[in-house]
C-alpha cells in the first residue's frame, strides 16, 4: 500500500509511566501486556476471564466487562476482545481522543501495532496498516536476518559524531553522507592476497 491521504503516520510512543488500558486478557492480550510493560507503561487490564500469563504480570486487573469510563486518563487503549467489545472500546476511545489498537480488527483501530525488530539501540517497525499482520511478521523475521550484528557499534559512532555536528552547526541534509564515511572508516580495508 503506497502512502496516500489515509496512510498511517509511523511513530514511536514514550509510554513510560503512562496509563494504557488493555481490554481482553487472552493469549494475544498477554503478548501485548508484555510489550507494554517493557515500554514502562502502567497497564490496566479489563476482562471477565484472565489468561494465566496476564494474571502473573505486574498489572492492574479488573475482572469484569468493559465500561467506557475505563479509558479515563489513558494515553492508549488495546482492544483484544470480541469484535463487538472492540467496537465499544473504539467508540469510547474516539470520544476521549485516545488512540486504540484493536487486535485483528482494523475497522476498530486508530493505531496499528507493528512487527518490531530491536537490535543494538535501533528499533525497526513494519506495518501493513492492519491489513496483513502475518506479512508484517514475516518481514520482521527477514529484517532480523539481514541487520548487521555490529549495529550497536554503528549507533555509538552515529551518536558520537552527531554531538560534534550539532556543536559545529552541520546542516541535517549534509549529515547522512558524513555518517556513511564515518562508518566506512570504522572498517579498515583489508588487502586481498594475490
Amino acid at each position: 500500500m503506497d502512502a496516500g491521504p489515509d496512510a498511517p503516520l509511523p511513530i514511536f510512543l514514550k509510554l513510560a509511566g503512562r496509563k494504557v488500558v488493555v481490554v481482553g486478557a487472552g493469549k494475544i492480550a498477554a503478548a501485548k501486556v508484555q510489550a507494554l510493560l517493557a515500554s514502562g507503561a502502567r497497564v490496566s487490564v479489563i476482562a471477565p476471564e484472565i489468561h494465566p500469563e496476564v494474571e502473573r504480570a505486574p498489572v492492574s486487573i479488573e475482572r469484569r466487562r468493559f465500561a467506557p469510563s475505563d479509558l479515563d486518563g489513558a494515553w492508549l487503549a488495546i482492544a483484544a476482545a470480541t469484535a463487538e467489545v472492540n467496537r465499544q472500546v473504539a467508540e469510547a476511545a474516539e470520544a476521549r481522543r485516545i488512540f486504540v489498537n484493536a487486535v485483528d480488527d482494523p475497522k476498530s483501530a486508530s493505531a496499528y501495532a507493528a512487527g518490531v525488530v530491536r537490535r543494538g539501540g535501533v528499533t525497526l517497525a513494519i506495518s501493513t496498516a492492519g491489513q496483513a499482520p502475518a506479512l508484517a511478521g514475516l518481514l520482521r523475521e527477514a529484517l532480523e536476518r539481514v541487520l548487521p550484528e555490529e549495529l550497536e557499534r554503528w549507533v555509538e559512532i552515529a551518536r558520537r559524531i552527531r554531538a560534534d555536528w550539532k556543536r559545529r552547526g552541520v546542516p541535517i541534509a549534509e549529515r547522512r553522507p558524513l555518517l556513511l564515511e564515518a562508518l566506512n572508516r570504522a572498517y579498515p580495508r583489508q588487502e586481498l592476497a594475490p
